[in-house]
């Protein structure tokens, strides 16, 4: 990676911990892409030195790609992606399991639609019901805020409508999350399904009938939820329209600290991680260094030729 020159030297330690808490899940090279685009958007205001703004408009662009500035919105269009941004915000920011929010921006661009949101993502292997409910609704939150605060709704919705039919249909059909299938997973990937159907044409029908009650439920919650912090929703949706982005700063200064608290993991906290995770494998390595080699005993060759076949549930020779 080359190196650029910060404009601000003394103020650089806190430009790389802002950005250390912006990038989550970024290779190398993504944030060596963040840093010559930073410098790029500098060089083209004639500064000689990289602010934090110019690392601002490098994070949008890498993330949400080329802004279209051919793409002019009516100022109607424009207030509707506000509120349909604000209402994502919201819904996360009062609901305990969201993923916290850190960005969010009504400047149209190539791979975002006319706008975006960006959550800190958190590395988890399980999920409870509660945490897939509240990213339903979270997921959601667009398309109530277009209901409480229009006289109709558009198609902007149509990529949170995609994400949320994928999780109702995987908690029903393969997580056993739903009382329909129960105990029991169809995961739609598998191959063979393409050929059959594992199940029948009434339990087909239930699992639709499934799926739509728990979409229900879960927008019904995030409408109430909306209701409940409509002057919240308000606030940031004026914002937005002022300003076309805002971030977790903003949210805080606007709303007061989330309910749940601020998980959004600081600078501290990722260099904490990042030594005990070091630390961890250095353990790892002196363990396997020190344990003493293992003696395979020899396999006669007829059995080591015989193996088992979970699938056929006997000793399959190969």
């Amino acid at each position: 990676m080359k190196r650029i020159s910060v404009a601000d030297p003394p103020g650089k330690e806190e430009v790389a911990k802002e950005l250390a808490t912006r990038t989550p899940g970024m290779s190398g090279a993504d944030l060596a892409n963040v840093c010559n685009e930073a410098a790029l958007v500098a060089a083209r205001a004639n500064r000689t030195g990289v602010l934090m703004e110019d690392f601002d408009s490098a994070l949008d662009r890498v993330i949400g790609g080329l802004e279209k500035k051919n793409l002019v919105m009516s100022p109607e269009e424009k207030r509707t992606v506000a509120y349909h941004e604000a209402g994502h915000a919201i819904a996360g920011w009062y609901l305990e399991h969201a993923l916290p929010l850190l960005k969010v921006s009504i400047v149209p661009r190539g791979t975002a639609a006319l706008g975006y949101a960006q959550y800190h993502p958190q590395e988890r292997m399980l999920f409870s019901q509660e945490q897939l409910m509240d990213h339903l609704c979270m997921t959601l939150g667009g398309r109530a805020a277009e209901a409480l605060f229009f006289d109709t709704v558009t198609t902007g919705a149509a990529d949170d409508f995609n994400k949320v039919t994928k999780i109702a249909y995987s908690s029903v059909k393969e997580w056993g999350m739903g009382s329909t299938v129960g105990r029991l997973s169809y995961p739609a990937s598998e191959a063979e399904q393409q050929y059959y159907q594992p199940y029948s044409d009434r339990t087909a029908r239930a699992i639709d009938e499934e799926v739509r009650q728990l979409v229900k439920d879960a927008f019904d919650r995030t409408l109430d939820l909306l209701r409940k912090h409509r002057d919240d929703v308000e606030s940031v949706a004026q914002l937005l329209l002022k300003n076309e982005k805002i971030d977790h700063h903003d949210m805080v200064r606007l709303l007061g600290k989330r309910p749940f608290g601020d998980e959004t993991r600081s600078f501290d906290d990722i260099i904490d991680e990042s030594a005990r995770r070091e630390q961890a494998a250095a353990l790892d390595a002196a363990a396997a260094e020190q344990a003493p080699p293992r003696i395979q005993e020899p396999q006669p060759a007829a059995a080591a030729a015989v193996q088992w076949d979970s699938t056929r549930g006997n000793g399959a020779r190969r």
